[in-house]
């Protein structure tokens, strides 16, 4: 089955069923803080899964892109990816387990679909705690699908629990699917005959999520009954085209096989010698044989497809946030195929022909389908930054490294890395884990924090802020109804080409990135300011509509991510005819009226990237 087969499998069997094609949306996630990227394809239709009307209606199914770096070091093994699309449909108060349930095992099972043996499938359901109850119901509608009693496993929490990273938000206990390994290729496992889907040995390997959010948690901790019952469905696409193609890893697919040619050809068809490679046999050994080749190939694959799907949906490589885990995938895919080759070969033409050749395979409208071009350039300026200095400072870590007594690397050299030779900190704890060293950190994070060119910590530079959208409090959906102010009032004052960049909004602020290529002087942010809050004083209504999207766009409306909903989308109005404050395509939530809002307050403006500013504020009463 080829990939695209498998794509149009997935949407056409659910649009029987009476589900509308939603597009995937964008890997940064639109106003949800919670975390970098988006995780998982419930995540951009948070508002809906709180009981907002999707444009689309009760029964939604797409294919999302998705980004976790959660499991970066496990990527080389198998399955483990960064950047991967799940397969997603979901039920907004419409049907629930028992029709879940039969759709699911049909779809795996039968020949006309993926026809995945019966005997191979093993499922999970939750086992209870003191908040909700042991999920009988679940079993009790896999056992009526014929699944053996053996094969339907009850898991903690831990193992059997959905929810946002916050905490926060829709969530609920779900049914994961499984595959069973057979006897000829079965893994050793210490549990042996009460081995089962929450080993870590490897005989089963999950096929796919089922969520059913029967809660909601308006606060950390605090969670109640949900009025709304969901169905949160995630499979994992590259996983389940490895298995009914009957490959062991998803690195055998068409998504990977060809760029792990492109990396191996000079190694495996033995031309070293030639000049435009120029580089040495792997360092660890015969490639065909030797797995830290094999593991590093993958590192290098697998991140130039994550590096590319990010940065098509608008990232740079930078020091903080999704562009500092884009320069971490980027810089660690070098480090790996310098890991490959000895030293000493011209690594800038090597790796400027080894990577436009993975970028343009992965550009390719079958695959990502992204301006090649663009891609390649940003790609290429990341890896010309690093290439400077990667042996210079992997020399100092070996210095480092040759005369320590404690098995512990300095955490000022861990800084004099980063700050020195753009080393993330992740790379030279990764470099000393492979010595069986570790990085003294708490040093690592104190040195960094007394430079004044560089205050914020590796933790907050790879991680986010808490909070946002996803908890659907009041104060929020505040917040996120005065960006929308904010943004006609910049575009009023500085033209059409002021867009919005993203936002992070919690309940106690809100940060609004837009794009203008200067400092605005605090002369403009009194102006700005003043006009926010004369807009808000008038007592607007703040209405919505239904609409396809040229509708939208032939009444004004503006939205970035307008291609988010499909085919008919939702218009929020700030205002009436004669006097419209905004108008813009959004999901929601808003208030119903300006005088809600209270006092627009600007506390800072500085710069968030090459051509983006960034406006911090707040509201009072």
């Amino acid at each position: 089955m080829k990939y695209n087969e498998l794509k149009k499998m997935w949407l056409s069997y659910l649009s029987e069923k009476g589900h509308t094609i939603i597009p995937t949306a964008p890997v940064i996630p639109d106003n949800d803080p919670s975390t970098l990227f988006v995780t998982a394809g419930m995540q951009p239709l948070v508002p809906f899964l709180l009981g907002e009307r999707h444009p689309g209606g009760k029964r939604l199914a797409n294919i999302q892109r998705c980004v976790r770096t959660n499991d970066i070091d496990e990527v080389g093994d198998d399955s483990h990816l960064t950047f991967f699309e799940m397969m997603g449909n979901w039920s907004l108060g419409d049907y629930f387990k028992k029709e879940k349930i039969v759709w699911s095992y049909e779809f795996l099972t039968s020949k006309k679909y993926l026809g995945i043996p019966k005997e191979k499938i093993h499922v999970t359901c939750f086992e209870g705690d003191a908040v909700a109850p042991r999920d009988e119901e679940c079993a009790k509608y896999w056992l009526d699908q014929g699944v053996p009693k053996d094969r339907i496993h009850f898991l903690p929490k831990s193992e059997n629990w959905w929810g946002l990273a916050s905490g926060l938000g829709p969530q609920g206990p779900c049914s994961e699917m499984f595959f069973q390994r057979d006897a000829a290729t079965r893994l050793p496992c210490k549990k042996k005959q009460s081995c089962n889907p929450s080993c870590d040995c490897g005989n089963f390997v999950e096929l796919g999520n089922d969520v059913y959010m029967q809660y909601v948690a308006d606060k950390p901790g605090e969670i109640k009954p949900a009025k709304q019952l969901n169905v949160d469905t995630g499979w994992g696409l590259e996983r389940i085209l490895c298995f009914v193609n009957g490959h062991k890893s998803v690195y055998e697919t068409e998504l990977f096989k060809p760029a792990l040619d492109i990396i191996n050809s000079p190694f495996l068809n033995n031309l070293a010698s030639q000049e435009r490679w120029a580089v040495s046999p792997c360092k660890r050994g015969d490639p065909k044989g030797s797995g830290d080749f094999i593991h590093h190939s993958r590192i290098i694959a697998e991140h130039t497809r994550a590096a590319c799907a990010i940065i098509a949906d608008g990232v740079v490589p930078s020091n903080t946030g999704a562009g500092y885990v884009l320069r971490r995938l980027i810089r660690r895919a070098v480090r790996s195929h310098r890991e490959l080759v000895s030293n000493g070969y011209p690594v800038s033409q090597y790796l400027s022909d080894l990577f436009r050749d993975i970028i343009k395979f992965y550009s390719n409208k079958d695959y990502l389908d992204f301006d090649f071009a663009q891609v390649e350039e940003i790609f290429r300026n990341e890896v010309n930054k690093f290439i400077k200095s990667i042996d210079k400072g992997i020399k100092e870590f070996e210095k480092e490294f040759d005369k320590s007594t404690t098995k512990t690397i300095s955490g000022k050299i861990a800084f004099h890395l980063y700050e020195t030779y753009g080393f993330p900190i992740e790379i030279t704890q990764e470099m000393a884990r492979e010595r069986g060293f570790t990085v003294n950190i708490d040093e690592y994070n104190a040195a960094k924090t007394q430079h004044t060119m560089a205050s914020k910590t590796a933790a907050a530079a790879a991680g986010t802020f808490k909070g946002g959208l996803a908890d659907s409090c009041q104060d929020t959906i505040r917040l996120h109804t005065s960006a929308h102010i904010l943004l006609a009032v910049l575009r009023k004052n500085y033209g059409n080409d002021v867009h919005q960049k993203g936002s992070n909004i919690t309940a106690e602020r809100l940060r609004f990135d837009f794009s203008l290529p200067r400092k605005l002087e605090p002369d403009e942010l009194v102006k700005i300011e003043n006009q926010v809050n004369q807009i808000i004083a008038k007592n607007l209504d703040v209405t919505s509509q239904e609409m396809s999207v040229k509708q939208a766009q032939d009444q004004g409306a503006i939205g970035t991510f307008c291609d988010r909903y499909g085919s008919t989308v939702k218009v929020f109005t700030i205002g009436k005819a004669g006097d419209i404050a905004s108008k813009e395509i959004c999901g929601g939530p808003h208030v119903k009226n300006t005088r809600e809002l209270g006092k627009f307050k600007i506390q800072k403006e500085e710069s968030s990237g090459q051509g983006v500013r960034r406006i911090k504020a707040i509201l009072t009463r």
